[in-house]
């Protein structure tokens, strides 16, 4: 089980080197008029983003397995592990909420601001301090 965890770490990790770089395309995507320079950046979010999807597969793949090869279930003391659940599906949310902007750049239909963009960078990084707060701590 300590190897299926060490990979969860990985892919956690580089999961999130994704979602912290994405937006940040976003921010220059909101702020480029240059149609060359724009279909560049797109090229490059597109191929972070499936990229990043393989990475989020895993990494949630792996974190079922050692869901289940603890058998951490409903039982008392186990409320930090539901709250991580609950962070690890507004990551997944977040995630999917990349795709939807990425789609919207592909067709030229962004409406947001590069201010949105670089506060809506802010919120994996949150995300990310809950979950760990949560696995090292264990308040609940």
């Amino acid at each position: 089980m300590l190897w299926v965890k060490a990979f969860h770490i990985v892919f956690i990790a580089s999961w999130f080197a994704g979602l912290f770089y994405l937006p940040r395309l976003f921010v220059n995507l909101a702020q480029q008029s240059d149609a060359a320079v724009q279909s560049c950046l797109v090229g490059m979010a597109r191929r972070l983003y499936r990229f990043t999807t393989m990475l989020a597969i895993v990494a949630v793949a792996l974190g079922l397995w050692l869901y289940v090869g603890y058998g951490i279930g409903m039982g008392p003391g186990n409320g930090w592990m539901h709250a991580k659940l609950f962070f690890v599906l507004l990551i997944i949310g977040y995630h999917h909420a990349c795709g939807v902007m990425l789609r919207k750049f592909e067709q030229g239909r962004n409406t947001r601001s590069h201010k949105f963009y670089r506060w809506f960078n802010e919120v994996p990084v949150l995300l990310l301090v809950a979950v760990v707060l949560l696995v090292v701590l264990k308040p609940f």
